[in-house]
Parts: C-alpha cells; structure tokens; sequence
C-alpha cells in the first residue's frame, strides 16, 4: 500500500497528503464549476491549432489538401512584401509601446503631483475614456478630423493659418507615407495613454512619504524630488510594463487594419493585416501559405515572449512565465 506523502503547512505543521482521487472528490464543486471554462478554452484556443498542419499543404476548400512541405515557407521568405509587414510590425509596435509608456509616465507623474483632488479625478477621467472607444469608431473620428475635403477640421485650420493656400486641396494625412506614422502614433498616444497611467499612478502611491519628507529637510525643490525620487521608484515597474509588452509587439491588427489602405502599404501594412489581405481579400485564397506565416508570426512572438523572461529574470529576479 502507497504511503501519503508527508506536506509541510503554512503554519509548519507536517500533516499526510491525501490521495488525489479524494482530493479531487472533495474538491468536486470547483472542479465542477471550471469544467465549462476548460471545455471553452480547449474549444476555442486548442483545437483550432491542429490547423496550424495546413502550413504544410496546399489547402483547398474542395477534395483533400496536397503535401508541399516547406514550400510555403520558401514563397514566404522570398516575398518582398512579407519582408515589409515584418519589418513594419516590428517598428510600429516597439516606437508605439516605447512613446506610448513615456508619455504615460509623464501624464501620472503630472497626475500625482497635483493638489487639487476634484481636478485631478476629473482629468484622470478624461483621458481614461479615450481608451473605452471602439478602434472602429476612433477611426471614424479622425477620417472626419484628418480629411482633405472642407470638412475636415485639421486642413481647414491649416489653410485659416496660412500653412496651405485656399485654392489649393488640404492634406490627405492618412494616405500619405510620410504621415501616416506621425499620425498613426499620436492616435495611440491619446487612446491608449491614459489607460497606461493606471499601474504607474498604483506605483507611486506607494512610494514611502517620509522619502520625500527627507528630500524636503534636505532642501530639494519639486523637480529635484521628481528626478531622485519619483523616477527611481518608476523605473522597475517602468522596466516591467516594457518586458511584458514586448512580448505582444507581434500581435499588433486592428489599430492598423482601421487606419491604413493601399496607398500607404510601405509603411503601415503588418503581419496580422498581411495574413488578413491574403486570406480575405484575393480572389483564390492561399490558406496553406496564410497558415505558414500566421505559423512564423507565432514563432517569432514565442521567441520574444521567452527574451523577454530571460531579460525579466535579470531585471527583476523572477520570470514572467
């Protein structure tokens, strides 16, 4: 007869483990009430990655699928435009994550150092919101914004302040490759920033008061207490919040597939809308070669997820995974 294995308790107190199958009967109730969330993540997130096979053959809606290997790997890799959206990914998410947190470093070091508490509600309310909108109705609003026609606000003060001629026809920022970028990250600035100060405003109300005591007999001023002390106490989390985000830079869709269109492909276009436009939007869709760089993507974006746990465990002393 197997003997229980002896566990230690939080109290110190060495007591027998029972069996699993009484643990688990015991236990039925919970176990009971995450079975439906089980069934719903193996549905859901597991079965459809037996698809993940079809980046092997050539897929065809009718009849069985044909073996080709490493074929649409090979097309992968050889293709310019694959090139570009990687290329493209990779820049939009890292400057967009790296612009998006500083400013959201600045807004809650702001934020905490104001004194009136009814402006300071009011305006964490204000620039929360933002983030609370659809990225489909946040588009809307800025085609309207951005627009070359005479309803578009931001060309008709263009042309009010003399920087475009009346005759002549406004900006037409979002197809155009040298503004698209610009535009594209103020737009995430001001949608997601505000919802970025939430773990920076916990981080500082956490800060010991007696330091900035201490920096007051000391005879610092309010930047000088920023500088030494408000920043300093920022930078793990600040460190934190950029090792967990790199690790989703690969999975970057609708902020762009909301906002581009094929005059700006060069700069704007990116894995996932690559794979969409591959899939969706040509006459015979490639599924097999879709699947292949839905394949790498995902490779790449595990990759990272593990540097970004190395780099985690040399920061912070512990992993994220």
């Amino acid at each position: 007869m197997r003997k229980n294995k002896q566990v230690i308790t939080s109290t110190g107190v060495a007591v027998r483990e029972k069996p699993l199958g009484l643990r688990i009967w015991n236990n039925r109730g919970y176990y009971l009430m995450f079975l439906p969330v089980f069934i719903f993540v193996i549905i859901m997130n597991y079965w459809p990655m037996l698809g993940i096979r079809y980046a092997f053959y050539d897929y065809k809606p009718v009849g069985q699928p044909d073996w080709v290997g490493l074929e649409h790997f090979s097309k992968m890799f050889s293709t310019s435009a694959f090139w570009t959206a990687f290329k493209n990914t990779l820049e939009l998410s890292i400057v967009r994550l790296l612009i998006t947190t500083f400013a959201s470093v600045i807004i809650s070091v702001f934020l905490n150092e104001m004194g009136n508490l009814m402006a300071k509600k009011t305006l964490q309310t204000v620039i929360y919101l933002p983030h609370f909108m659809s990225w489909a109705v946040v588009a809307s609003i800025f085609s309207l914004l951005l627009s070359p026609s005479s309803t578009g606000m931001v060309n008709g003060w263009l042309k009010d302040l003399g920087f475009i001629a009346q005759e002549q026809s406004g900006i037409y920022f979002l197809a155009d490759s040298k503004w698209w970028r610009p535009i594209f990250y103020g737009i995430n600035i001001w949608k997601e920033t505000g919802w970025g100060t939430i773990i920076f405003l916990a981080t500082l109300s956490g800060i010991n008061p007696e330091l900035y005591e201490a920096a007051d007999i000391d005879g610092a001023t309010r930047m000088q207490k920023i500088r030494y002390v408000t920043f300093p106490a920022l930078s793990n989390t600040i460190i934190t919040v950029l090792i967990l985000n790199l690790a989703k830079v690969m999975n970057m869709f609708e902020p762009v597939f909301v906002l581009y269109n094929n005059a700006v492909y060069d700069v704007s276009d990116v894995i996932s809308t690559y794979v969409y436009r591959q899939t969706f939007a040509i006459a015979l869709p490639n599924y097999g070669y879709s699947t292949a760089v839905g394949l790498f993507k995902s490779l790449v974006g595990g990759a990272l997820v593990l540097i970004c746990n190395w780099a985690s465990k040399k920061t912070r002393g512990r992993g994220i995974v």
